[in-house]
């Protein structure tokens, strides 16, 4: 099969082991990104199937009905940036692994190492340091303080351990049945959604964003934040009602946020209020970037190119599609 790789920015699929399962295709690598929608018709008039790294090009309807030869879309797990209904209508398969029973140690290890320089002002700390100056300021301790997650799955539920191998007390706000798991392993439940963001001293969002939890993390929820408070978003910038983070970190609850996502990625305005303010801690969504967790992720994903190939295709999120396939 002729297949494409899209923003592989660091070319570094083709030195992973697992890339060795697409033996025998024909595979282009693009490190560059593009979203220009001509632009990316070009390029991939002849592909037939194509691997998406999560969700860094958006792929719909006015795209895809510019490629005619493209059976099937590989990637790993939610699809927000891919149109399905056009992908079903069209006959072009999409694969997605939704790995719900594999923890993402990568996003949980990045998530606590944003904790910790937020609350010990470690990047502000190396500026000033690096500009000749001497300590610049007096941070926070965790021990003995509350961590609250927002979001008990695979994610959310590692960095709760983490907060607890570190002696801080964990307050647990999700759906059930996560909150009769957070219950099992030993965590105290928050009373009310007011109470975890009230009483936490960090709150670290764990959820996935779709229709039911976009912009779930309000105004109001912010401004009932203490004023020493961090929040922390590795998980998607659109779970925060828009404009709300930049307009509550400006009024003082909470104190603090330490974020990997953004609204618009890849963001590429340094005047971006969320890059500017100086009681925030960023990074370009690198939760999930680690060889470690590439070669677990682009393991299953060119599984699914390899079964497709075969005529058995699997982690199919639109079932339609196979009886309408090219």
């Amino acid at each position: 099969m002729k297949i494409a790789i899209l923003d592989d920015y660091f070319d570094t699929l083709r030195t992973l082991p697992c890339f060795s399962k697409l033996a025998g295709h024909d595979v282009a690598i693009h490190n560059d990104h593009l979203q220009d929608t001509d632009a990316l018709a070009e390029r991939l008039k002849d592909v037939e199937a194509l691997v998406l790294i999560r969700e860094r090009t958006q792929l719909r309807a006015p795209l895809l009905e510019k490629l005619p030869n493209l059976k099937l879309i590989s990637q790993r797990s939610v699809y927000p940036h891919i149109d399905i209904d056009a992908c079903t209508r069209l006959g072009i398969i999409v694969s997605s692994n939704m790995h719900a029973d594999t923890p993402s140690y990568a996003a949980a290890e990045l998530t606590w190492g944003l904790v910790l320089a937020a609350m010990r002002q470690i990047p502000q700390q190396m500026a000033a340091l690096q500009a000749g100056t001497w300590q610049i300021g007096v941070g926070h301790t965790l021990r003995d303080k509350t961590l609250g997650i927002y979001g008990y799955g695979r994610i959310g539920s590692v960095v709760a351990g983490y907060g607890r191998a570190f002696g801080m007390s964990v307050l647990v706000w999700a759906r059930e049945p996560n909150l009769a798991q957070a219950r099992a392993d030993g965590y105290q439940i928050a009373g009310s959604r007011e109470e975890l963001f009230a009483q936490s001293d960090v709150l670290s969002l764990h959820m996935r964003l779709v229709d039911a939890t976009r912009g779930i993390v309000t105004r109001d929820d912010l401004a009932r934040m203490k004023p020493s408070a961090l929040l922390v978003n590795t998980s998607r910038a659109g779970l925060i009602e828009s404009g709300a983070l930049a307009d509550a970190l400006r009024s003082g609850r909470p104190g603090m946020a330490a974020i990997d996502v953004f609204d618009t990625e890849p963001l590429r305005d340094p005047q971006d209020p969320l890059l500017t303010l100086p009681n925030v801690v960023a990074t370009p969504h690198i939760g999930y970037v680690t060889r470690d967790e590439y070669e677990l992720q682009f393991s299953d994903i060119f599984d699914q190119i390899v079964a497709y190939a075969s005529g058995e295709p699997i982690n199919v999120v639109n079932p339609p599609a196979i009886s309408r396939r090219r």
